[in-house]
């Protein structure tokens, strides 16, 4: 399988990596790189949409890693990168304020392909629980840190 390149997807204070599974090729590299880092696993299975809780753990996720370090980039994985990573996604930049069409406009400008018709219904549908804001949208190292 032909993987696109993992992309980064930045808007307001708020940066994810959206990438696939590593080949067994690159797999040595991706453990040791993880070992580096906390991580988080919020898995649910391919084809399928993920739980109101997935999402809201997600979300709340998100919210602490920003506050907690603002220049952090998230990193969240799929299979191919093309469906699950970006079905999260949306709904954190949905939170931040960007509307769903944008969202899904936003993240398919980077990751080409990104999401099938189930996902993108469950998007138009997602109301907002609560909004991430921060105060500096601005602030950025060039630090990412894998979740």
């Amino acid at each position: 399988m032909n993987h696109p390149a993992p992309v980064e997807v930045t808007y307001k204070n708020m940066r994810f990596l959206i990438t696939h599974n590593p080949t067994n090729a690159a797999l040595n590299k991706f453990i040791e790189e993880l070992k580096k880092h906390p991580c988080s696993q919020l898995p649910f299975d391919g084809g399928v949409l993920p739980s109101n809780q997935i999402v809201n753990d997600w979300v709340s996720l998100v919210k602490i890693k920003i506050c907690e370090e603002p220049d952090c980039c998230i990193a969240v994985h799929c299979v191919a990168g093309l469906r699950r990573a970006p079905v999260l996604v949306a709904p954190a930049l949905i939170e931040g304020g960007m509307k769903y069409e944008n969202a899904v406009q936003f993240i398919r400008q980077k990751r080409c392909g990104a999401f099938n018709s189930k996902q993108l219904l469950y998007l138009e549908k997602y109301q907002p629980k609560m909004w991430l804001s921060f105060k500096d949208a601005n602030v950025h190292r060039n630090n990412c840190r894998i979740q």
